[in-house]
Parts: C-alpha cells; structure tokens; sequence
C-alpha cells in the first residue's frame, strides 16, 4: 500500500472526538485537489498567511519537486463545530532516517511558513487550541515528528500562535527592511548610499535601452528564467557553493511558479530585473502580498557590467517600486550576505520546532534539534563560521570548467 493510500486509510478509520477550544475536528487530506477550494478561501484578505504558502506555489513545488523526492501531502485542516475552516496546515510527509517526518512544503524554497488562519482564530488562539491541533495529529498516528523550520514570530500585525509550541531560533537569521507607512522613498536608504548607487548606474544609463522591469508577459518572464538558469551556476559555482536550482524538479517548479497568475493579475513569483537592449544584466524574484516582497533568487550579468554593482541598482529600484506601492516591509531571504544589511538594517525573529509524536519521533526531534543548534551556533560565531567556510572550499573544489570561467570573466 502506498504512504498516501495509508494516509487516506487513517483519516477515515480515526476516531472522532470534540476537542477543545473551538477545534472540533482535524482532518489530513494527502490530495492537493481535495484541498484546493479550503486553500484558497483561507488566501483571501480576511484570512492570515504569507505568500509563501500560496496553493499555486506549493503545489507547482508538490507536483514538480515533492514527488520526486517521494514526499506525499500530508494537508491539516483544522475546522470549528460548525465545520468552518479555522487552519490549514500545508505539510509535506517523507521518511527520514527511519521515522516518517512532517515538514512544510517548499523545501528549501520558502523563507517563511506558516499555517494559513482564519483571522479571528489566528488573533484568539491558545494553548489549548494548539494542544487540540496535537492531539488531532497523535490520534491520526501518520508522522512520527513534526519538524516546522523558519516560521515567523509574528506576520503582519498578529502573533504566530505556533510560536507556543516549544521552539528554537532558526539556524539563519532574516534581515528586513522595515517601511513606515507614508515613507518616501528616499527614506528609506542613506542619501549617501543612494548617491553612490547613482554615480554607478550613470554607467549603465549609458547602455542603449537601459531600464528596469517587473516583468508581465510570458515571453518575457521565460526570456528572464532561460537566462537565470544559465548564468545562476556560474555565479554559484565562483563561490562553491552547490547548485540547488539544479536539483530535479527545481527548474519546473520555478517556471511554473513564475507563470502562474493570481487572481489580481500579478504573477505568483514576480520577476524584477535590469536590462537594455544587448543583455539582462540582473534578475530579482520573489513574492508579494500586497503589504511585503521577500526575495526568493537572484542573479546579475558575467559580462564587464558586473563591475557596476547592478544587483545593489536593481534592489534600490525594487524598494523604491514597493515603497510607492505603500508595502510595509522588504526582505532579501535568510541568511548574511553582506549586501542585505546595506538594505535591510532589522532583523525578522524566525524559529523551529519538532515536536515528536512516537518514541522513535522523540529521538528524531532531539537530534533535528541539536543540528539546528549547531548551526546556528557557526553562524552567529565569525571565529567558527571563517572555519566552516574554509572546510566548505577544501571539500568542494571549483570544477575545471567553473575556475575557467571564473578566470576568465577576471
């Protein structure tokens, strides 16, 4: 029997029970289709979720990345006693190491996860609220852990109520760019910053056709994504690190993801880049939700227009473009490349949690924990993170063609 087959046998053999404050049933669906109309419900305004949890997004991520990782939904939807949605949790279930564990979708692809919330539920939860959603899951007996990576402290103007939950600070920090209401622009970078990112853009001024885009049509966005997937590698392959858009499934999923349209017309991933008429000369992605854009990749030209910085142009001209749009708040994803504290000067507090369901979840979900300790531990240590970087260089040389092409763009 398949681990889905097993899943959807489990659901309908589960007991049902009242549980307490005001979740009066969980259900687990491991078919995308099934929760698709709940999904999107819980999307609209008068809901909370981050645009990482999107159904066009991860379900783009199950069918082209999931699958092929034999990671099977494992979708909790959390319902009143009147049967109204209150949480939908979008989990993926894979064994690992022995135990089956439960983990948001995306992967390594979304910065942020969180349920999606009826406002009102997400506003009034407690810990018994969150002791009901445990307990739903024990009984249904699918998952031997839950291991729920970057999850935000706080979205929008609500607190995550998954934050009572026993938790950790995540291995990476999320710095952000805050966005007063009513700011101009210009105040939100230095104006001597902004002055040196002007004397440098002169340069590319000079290119005929220069101009900045958010890209709207399809030939456009797979003109932006054929060039991506050709220059990413290289840019990765100079700083040895290991191509993760060159995964199975990774390129699909992006693809689709970049095409997909929302309902208002904008694209699920949007696309943002410096170009003229000989060459794109960078790429920003990432998604938006009418208040936030938060980064997903990035990419700027091999040719001698590097030298301009035009990566740091294009994210002034991003911040400027949200900032007329009255957003709230910008980030560049996790992690502590030097060129997103020129932007973003705060810090989004993110965290993780396992929590175990069986003995062997318990083992699990300590060792998880300890790892992400560790890491964190590298991280915000420069003594150890300077060592980890040198052991990352001696155990993943460039290859021949990638210290070529280094070389020669030198």
């Amino acid at each position: 029997m398949t681990m889905a087959a097993v899943i959807e046998s489990r659901t309908a053999q589960a007991p049902a029970r009242q549980l307490p404050s005001g979740i009066a049933r969980i259900d687990i669906v491991s078919d995308l289709a099934a929760a698709e109309p709940i999904w999107r419900a819980l999307e609209t305004s008068d809901h909370v979720s981050t645009p990482y949890q999107r159904f066009d997004l991860l379900g783009a991520w199950q069918r082209d990345v999931g699958a092929r990782e034999q990671a099977v939904p494992f979708i909790v939807i959390a319902r009143d006693a009147e049967q109204r949605p209150l949480l939908l949790l979008p989990l993926a279930l894979r064994r690992a190491f022995g135990v089956r564990v439960a983990t948001f979708m995306g992967g390594k692809h979304t910065t942020f996860n969180m349920p999606l919330m009826d406002r009102d539920f997400a506003a009034r939860a407690s810990a018994g609220d969150l002791d009901a959603l445990l307990a739903g899951l024990r009984d249904h007996g699918g998952a031997d852990v839950l291991a729920l990576f970057q999850q935000p402290k706080h979205w929008r103007d609500l607190d995550n109520p998954f934050a009572r939950w026993p938790h950790q600070p995540s291995v990476n920090d999320c710095p952000v760019l805050l966005m007063p209401q009513g700011a101009a622009p210009t105040a939100l970078l230095s104006n001597s910053f902004r002055k040196r990112l002007k004397s440098k853009e002169k340069k590319l001024q000079a290119l005929p056709g220069y101009r900045y885009v958010v890209a709207s049509r399809d030939d456009e966005i797979a003109e932006l994504l054929d060039w991506f997937f050709l220059t990413k590698p290289v840019r990765m392959a100079e700083q040895k690190l290991p191509n993760v858009f060159a995964e199975p499934g990774i390129e699909a999923f992006v693809r689709h993801a970049c095409m997909a349209k929302l309902g208002c017309g904008h694209r699920v991933i949007e696309i943002h880049a410096l170009r003229c008429d000989d060459e794109i000369i960078a790429l920003f992605a990432g998604v938006a939700d009418g208040a936030r854009f938060s980064m997903m990749f990035n990419t700027y030209t091999l040719s001698e227009n590097a030298r301009w910085s035009p990566g740091l142009i294009l994210m002034r001209s991003i911040i400027d473009h949200y900032a007329r749009e009255d957003f709230r708040a910008l980030d560049l994803g996790i992690g502590s490349d030097s060129y997103k504290r020129m932007f973003c000067k705060d810090d989004e507090p993110i965290f993780d949690s396992f929590v175990p369901f069986t003995a062997r979840g318990r083992a699990a979900a300590a060792a998880m924990g300890a790892v992400g300790r560790a890491k964190h531990a590298v991280k915000h240590s420069p003594a150890l993170f300077r060592l980890a970087q040198r052991l990352r260089g001696a155990l993943q040389p460039r290859t021949a063609a990638a210290a070529s092409d280094a070389k020669a763009e030198d």
